[in-house]
């Protein structure tokens, strides 16, 4: 039997889940003013309580699908990040892709944002309440996390942005009125160093503080050859401040700050198939580690950067204005610069001389909700949220000082010995009567490029609310509405220098074909213009076979005389939901939930105008009148594509059960969740275009369970089934298995790739206490998912896998020294391939990671 039939038949004998996904009994919800700062609290038989549906609540009593990872279960399984999050977590995927900037967290096969600054997520990340926008906000490795709540499916109802797909909050710890602390130090493989620390009491009778900071260094696991630079290395700290004002149990004032900073080499990038163009890369001295899909050597003129500076400042007042009726604000403003910088051909060669993108993000966040807990049968929770967020990006790609002798290489002949690229050149602007070139506007120079400027702007609120009815004991109706207002305006101020790709070769074979000149005058030599003249004695155009070349047009900036610039989105989402609880033991319920996300811009060099604004072509091919053409706007080369996706909607159907027993707890969920619109963003080798699927959707079911034979042993698995389709996808596009490069298609009943049809996450802690407080405790946890195809149209799958073990020693109260290990297997695929950039039919991907280990100290006071 196969490794992974053997161990999904083992999740489902355990009845499974993630740790803390069951507990062992109720306990009574706390008072509303408690929802998001005492919530740390334990109910008897330590339940876990969460606030997931913005109220104090055990996990038992939350009747939706959620997975709650607590403190000890990340420390006993040494996750370093919310990459490593997914290892716990079997229906969260997270990827990271060519930068530490770039992050992707889908939750049952649906997610986006990653690659593209116009892109919010679809899965949402709050950090204490506070909405994170963009990937490089949420990925800081943040100390003293008490727990990480993953919501499946659209939260909408209550989370007030972008939430069709799910949310992960995370919860750290408040400052306590009682001194106290922890201290952690972890040494690894590749020198990798981790530090973290925090200290919380108090400073008077009624104000509280904590202080926590971490730094996480490691040396590089791959390998830039010819420049002896290690890559995908860790270089990170950050700090985080809190203070808690309680002059009494009805008024609480929580105030954060935090800042973090990565400087990192990320990410290489390994050659999966060394395409056609291989042999010009290295015709001009460039390097390529060919056709190795898993190697972590690569070349390249210089190493692919990261920095990100991430930082802000939240305050939470929780108020009760009555013994039932509790009023929490939470206000915020965050900031996130990035700077990145790749050699984006992935080669030795000086193909591209820089890709490089600065990003400013300001985010101002203003939440606001009044919740009850009344004895009676009926209690509610309202709400606003106002969001509002400024970015400004500004980016480049230029050619490098090889670039045009690649350019020659590819264009080489019998009639063009050393290259039409630059052999036609004095025909071209002759044809087209343009002026001599000089160095800096010849064809294919050093420096020449695209040049990126944009300005974006979001302004939206929501209004939401739930009601929660119990007619009789045991049975709750609830009853949700989110009410969406967002507004984007996006201006643009990009160019291009490429003095080639802003050649009209339709209008220049035009022109060759009617109007003799002298060969002469056009720099052709005799036998050149003899091979031209039969290629237009059969109507065929001569130049047509230069246009792969023609990947950095001139760009129709926006606002203009046709596009606005500007979107409107207004959404009513709801929940119905009917949850019945048997008994202590048992609870089921059946919901009906809708979501939305709203227009997201391409702020990309790919954003286009419609096909509804412009005819493509040149005039000679497309005469006929367009909004673009009618205004005087139409660019050579000028193509149809898209400036931004329409709204996504979500809905989902569900069912579930949640038992807890004593020894055991079970949670199940079966659902079919749907999203009309989903925001695709495909990399076609210079750049990502955005579109909208008409609809995808998604059957499944999830078991989370947890097992005690004894007091000191614990079995933890889950088993989560996805069936996901596009129902509808016209718009599509796939890689040609042909030519490996991307290609328009109707995707329609395709199977998405990246998904899984099986994934798993199965685990063990055994404790065994001796002495005074001395114990040995042993951990593993492993998961796996099925194959899966990787990229539309490839044949190329991957099969992801994680095994993590620890062995840890409390040598006195509070100290513990732990060896620890993570993925042990080494697995080896490739998490995302993508075309080579401009190298037509190459073929790149990530590597997996390596296995890393190493020994912790920790002590908590």
């Amino acid at each position: 039997m196969k490794k992974f039939e053997l161990l999904a038949a083992s999740a489902i004998a355990l009845i499974a889940a993630v740790p803390a996904t069951a507990q062992t009994a109720p306990a009574a919800p706390a008072p509303a003013a408690a929802a998001d700062v005492q919530d740390d609290t334990a109910g008897p038989d330590n339940d876990i309580v969460i606030t997931a549906t913005k109220r104090a609540t055990t996990l038992q009593d939350t009747p939706i699908s959620v997975s709650v990872t607590t403190s000890e279960s990340i420390e006993r399984a040494q996750v370093r990040d919310l990459l490593d999050l997914q290892t716990l977590v079997p229906s969260l995927k997270v990827g990271q892709l060519q930068s530490s900037a770039n992050t992707n967290f889908i939750i049952r096969g649906f997610g986006n944002g990653a690659n593209n600054i116009g892109i919010e997520p679809s899965v949402a990340v709050f950090i204490d309440g506070v909405y994170r926008s963009r990937s490089s906000a949420q990925i800081s490795d943040l100390p003293n996390i008490q727990r990480v709540e993953v919501l499946r499916g659209p939260q909408s109802t209550l989370f007030g942005k972008n939430a069709s797909a799910g949310v992960i909050s995370i919860v750290t710890e408040v400052p306590k009125f009682e001194f106290g602390g922890s201290a952690e130090a972890s040494y690894g493989n590749y020198n990798a160093v981790v530090l973290k620390g925090d200290i919380t009491g108090p400073i008077t009778k009624t104000v509280a503080f904590s202080l926590a900071g971490n730094y996480n260094r490691r040396d590089g696991y791959a390998n830039y050859v010819n420049l002896g630079i290690k890559g995908n290395n860790r270089n990170r700290y950050g700090f985080r401040g809190q203070l808690l004002f309680e002059p009494s149990s009805d008024f609480k004032i929580r105030l954060i700050g935090d800042y973090d900073r990565i400087n990192e080499i990320c990410c290489t990038v390994a050659n999966l198939f060394d395409g056609p163009t291989g042999a010009a890369v290295r015709g001009v001295g460039g390097q390529v580690n060919s056709n190795q899909r898993f190697s972590y050597d690569s070349y390249a003129n210089f190493p692919s950067v990261t920095k990100i500076d991430n930082y802000g400042f939240s305050g939470q007042i929780d108020y009760s204005v009555t013994p039932q009726l509790a009023l929490t604000s939470i206000s915020s403003y965050r900031r996130v610069k990035t700077y990145t910088n790749a050699d984006s051909d992935f080669t030795s060669a000086d193909l591209i001389g820089s890709n490089a993108l600065t990003t400013k993000v300001d985010t101002y966040t203003q939440e606001l909700r009044l919740a009850s807990s009344f004895d009676g049968p009926i209690n509610f929770l309202i709400g606003g949220f106002y969001f509002k967020e400024d970015i400004k990006s500004d980016g480049q790609l230029t050619f490098g000082n090889n670039f045009k002798a690649y350019a020659n290489l590819l264009t080489r002949s019998a009639a063009f010995p050393t290259g039409a690229y630059s052999a036609l050149e004095p025909t071209l602007r002759a044809l087209l009567g343009l002026p001599a070139s000089t160095p800096a506007t010849a064809f294919g120079a050093a420096g020449q490029g695209r040049f990126e400027h944009y300005k974006y702007g979001d302004e939206a609120y929501s209004i939401f609310g739930q009601v929660d009815l119990k007619p009789v004991e045991g049975l709750t109706f609830t009853a949700g509405f989110n009410y969406t207002n967002d507004r984007k305006k996006v201006s643009t101020n990009d160019s291009s220098t490429d003095t080639f790709s802003a050649l009209d070769l339709v209008q220049a074979g035009f022109n060759y074909g009617v109007t003799p000149v002298a060969f002469g005058g056009l720099g052709l030599t005799p036998a050149q213009a003899t091979v031209f003249a039969s290629n237009r004695g059969t109507g065929g155009n001569p130049f047509l076979a230069l246009q792969p070349l023609q990947f950095l047009p001139p760009f129709l900036n926006f606002p203009n005389a046709v596009e606005s610039g500007k979107t409107h989105d207004d959404n009513l989402s709801y929940t119905l939901r009917a949850a019945y609880k048997f008994n202590r033991n048992v609870n089921v319920y059946a919901s009906y939930a809708t979501g939305f996300k709203a227009s997201s811009f391409n702020l990309s060099y790919d954003s286009r105008p419609f096909a509804t604004d412009f005819i493509p072509g040149s005039p000679i091919q497309s005469p006929a009148a367009s909004p673009i053409r009618t205004a005087g706007l139409a660019l050579a080369n000028l193509t149809a594509g898209t400036r931004y996706a329409g709204p996504e909607k979500a809905q989902v159907y569900e069912v579930g059960l949640k038992g807890n027993f004593e020894g055991f707890g079970i949670n199940v969920a079966l659902f079919k969740q749907i999203l009309k619109g989903f925001q695709s963003n495909v990399f076609q080798g210079t750049g990502f275009v955005l579109a909208n699927a008409e609809q995808q959707s998604t059957k499944g079911a999830e078991i989370d369970a947890t097992m005690s034979p004894t007091k000191n042993l614990t079995f933890t698995a889950s088993l989560t089934y996805l069936d996901p389709v596009y129902d509808k996808f016209t718009g599509g596009s796939s890689f040609n298995p042909a030519t490996n490069t991307v290609v328009p298609t109707n995707l329609t009943g395709a199977t998405p790739s990246g998904i899984s049809k099986y994934s798993i996450a199965v685990g063990g802690t055994y404790t065994v206490p001796f002495g005074n407080d001395k114990a040995v405790i042993l951990h593993v946890d492993y998961a796996h998912d099925s194959a899966f195809k990787i990229a539309q149209g490839l044949p190329y799958k991957a099969s992801p896998e994680s095994l993590n073990a620890s062995v840890s020693l409390q040598v006195l109260k509070g100290l513990e020294l732990s060896v620890w290990g993570r993925n042990l297997t080494e697995p080896k695929y490739n998490p995302v391939i993508f075309p080579g950039v401009a190298q037509s039919g190459t073929l790149s991907a990530y590597p997996s990671p390596p296995r890393t280990y190493g020994v912790d100290a920790r002590f908590k006071f």
